[in-house]
C-alpha cells in the first residue's frame, strides 16, 4: 500500500504568509510515500517545507508563471501501477479567461473543468487538479477526479482549509480523503 499526500494552491506569500501549520503534521502522521501539490505553490520554500516529509511533485499553477515557471504544468506518474495526472486545471491562457467568465456569469460548475482534465489525462485512473479550491473527490467515467481544496484559502462552500490522501493498495484499489486542518 502507498499513501500519496495532495496539496493545492498554497499562495504563499500573495495569499498567505506561511503554509498552514496543520499540513506538515497531518503528512508526517498519515506516512506519505509522496507529495503531489497541484500548483498555484506561489514560492519554492513550501517545496522546501514539504520535501522534508517526502519527496514532491509539483505543477505549475496560474501564480507560479515569474518564479516557479520552470514547473510543467501537468505531470504523469505511477504508483503501484496506477497512473497518476496531476495539472493545476486552469489550462491555457484562452481557457483560463473563458472560464473566468463562465464563473462570474454562472458560479463554479465541474461540467467546465472535467473535459479538459479527461483530455489532458485519457490514461489515468486519478487526476488531481486545484485552482477552484474546490473539494472534490468523486468517480467520472472510471476516473478518480481529485481537488484536495485549499491549504490556506478554502472556498466558501469548504468547511475549513484542507489536503487530500490517496491510499493505492496493492490490488489497485484506490482511496481518496479528505483532511480538514481545523
Amino acid at each position: 500500500m502507498i499513501k500519496l499526500g495532495v496539496i493545492s494552491d498554497t499562495h504563499i506569500p500573495d495569499r498567505s504568509r506561511r503554509l498552514n501549520e496543520r499540513v506538515i503534521p497531518v503528512f508526517r502522521e498519515a506516512g506519505v510515500s509522496a507529495i503531489l501539490h497541484a500548483g498555484d505553490v506561489s514560492t519554492s520554500r513550501v517545496l522546501r517545507q514539504l520535501e522534508e516529509v517526502a519527496p514532491v511533485y509539483a505543477t505549475r499553477g496560474n501564480r507560479d508563471w515569474v518564479l516557479l515557471r520552470h514547473l510543467p504544468p501537468s505531470i504523469q506518474l505511477k504508483f503501484n501501477g496506477v497512473t497518476i495526472g496531476i495539472t493545476h486545471g486552469h489550462g491555457q491562457l484562452r481557457d483560463y479567461l473563458t472560464d473566468r467568465v463562465k464563473y462570474m456569469m454562472g458560479g463554479y460548475r465541474l461540467e467546465l473543468f472535467e473535459p479538459r482534465l479527461l483530455a489532458t489525462f485519457p490514461e489515468a485512473r486519478v487526476i488531481i487538479f486545484g485552482h477552484t479550491h474546490r473539494i472534490l473527490n468523486q468517480w467520472s467515467n472510471g476516473h478518480l477526479l481529485f481537488n484536495p481544496g485549499s491549504c490556506q484559502i478554502p472556498d466558501l462552500t469548504a468547511a475549513s482549509p484542507s489536503v487530500g490522501l490517496l491510499t493505492i493498495h496493492q490490488s489497485g484499489v484506490i482511496e481518496g480523503e479528505i483532511i480538514f486542518l481545523e
